[in-house]
């Protein structure tokens, strides 16, 4: 699809084409080039950031991947997610024979061979995810992980290059955007509403007389709306992550207190032995859920007994998860090779994620944590009961 405005005041108008792409289309590729070349820019527009930009010129270096920090930080969700997304997108490019932001990489090499500059015009991607999590809901992110969950697991219909196509229709797209405001209304405000504000904002602020801006075609009426729109726009603020109460936080300072004053109870009203058994209780029931974590995810023999060892003490010390001791087990045992690093962007299906040894070891992590998680849900009740 391909839109033409004038902005500006007299005498200081720009001419905007802007270039509604789908970023897996043979199709958006073509029409990327002929516009090109037709419209012969002053500069080319891309929804892109640096980091984006980057990857898509060199490739993801899956080689330079620190395991260790990203357990260590906490951040191994995150990173099987990125793998996850990434690898879905490169399976559907196969599915249709189209490398995954090919109508970026046509307006890069047109601009190399034109000598025209390039403007990036989308906000930082780590600051656009940093938003999302932040401001999502709980029930949001219950939703999104079921839809990851099916994901996973296969579920979904075959994309086909009609498909893709037809995502591209302008009715359509706005279907899906205001489908996607009533599901999840906090991600469309931070990863649709405020991306248009910010790419058109970039779009005003372009060099030259004449753009060819190509951007994702569910971003095209918004852009629209706000280049038309003499609201002042300042940038800061949409690249500000606001700062939320963790109750997480509170929650994991708020367990070993709890855990400390039952403790307490039950030795003043209840004698050393009910002590005794609520000790063992939580030893138990954490440090079994947090080992049977471990060995849903296929972990070495010692791991799972890490796993069972550590929970009952990381569970209650803010700074430690037991995932992060099986985990760093896990690489002792299971070392990752190079071939690992290396097959990263081809890991798309539950068994590639437990084979390759790289996302092995995040799953016994994320699975040895989660399982603590639970031992923790369960242990505090059954603990309450025992001394009731």
């Amino acid at each position: 699809m391909i839109r033409r405005l004038i902005i500006g005041k007299e005498g200081t108008e720009k001419e905007v084409v802007l270039v509604g792409t789908a970023h897996i289309s043979k199709e958006s590729m073509e029409l990327v080039k002929t516009t090109i070349e037709e419209e012969n820019p002053d500069v080319i527009g891309v929804e892109l950031d640096r980091d984006r930009l980057e990857q898509l010129l060199s490739g993801k270096k899956w080689q330079e991947t620190n395991l260790v920090e990203i357990i260590r930080t906490g951040k191994t969700y995150l990173f099987l997610l990125n793998i996850f997304l990434s690898n879905m997108q490169r399976q559907i490019g196969k599915q249709i024979g189209i490398q995954p932001g090919a109508e970026m990489l046509t307006a890069l090499k047109l601009a190399q061979e034109k000598q025209v500059p390039i403007h990036l015009l989308d906000r930082d991607v780590k600051i656009t995810l940093k938003k999302a999590f932040s401001e999502m809901s709980l029930s949001e992110k219950v939703k999104l992980g079921v839809s990851f969950v099916g994901g996973f697991f296969g579920a979904g219909e075959k994309i086909t290059v009609e498909k893709i196509e037809e995502l591209k229709k302008e009715d359509l797209i706005n279907n899906l955007m205001k489908e996607l405001g009533k599901q999840f209304p906090s991600i469309k405000r931070v990863l649709v509403d405020e991306r248009d504000l910010y790419i058109s904002e970039m779009i005003k602020h372009s060099p030259g007389k004449k753009i060819v801006a190509v951007v994702g075609a569910g971003h095209l009426e918004g852009i629209i709306t706000h280049l038309n729109s003499d609201k002042k726009i300042d940038l800061n603020i949409l690249n500000k992550i606001p700062q939320k109460k963790n109750w997480l936080k509170y929650v994991t300072i708020g367990l070993p207190v709890l855990f400390v004053a039952l403790l307490g109870y039950s030795l003043i009203s209840k004698g050393f032995d009910a002590t005794l058994g609520v000790l063992l209780y939580w030893i138990l029931i954490t440090g079994a859920f947090s080992a049977l974590g471990a060995l849903l995810a296929r972990a070495h023999p010692f791991s799972i007994i890490a796993a069972f060892v550590s929970a009952p003490i990381t569970t209650l010390h803010p700074a430690l998860a037991a995932g992060w001791i099986s985990g760093l087990v896990e690489t002792r045992f299971n070392s990752p090779r190079v071939m690992d690093f290396e097959n990263l962007p081809e890991v798309s299906s539950v068994s590639q994620f437990y084979n390759n040894k790289v996302t092995h070891i995040l799953i016994v992590a994320a699975l040895t944590n989660l399982g603590a998680m639970i031992g923790v849900i369960i242990a505090f009740p059954a603990i309450i009961t025992l001394l009731a």
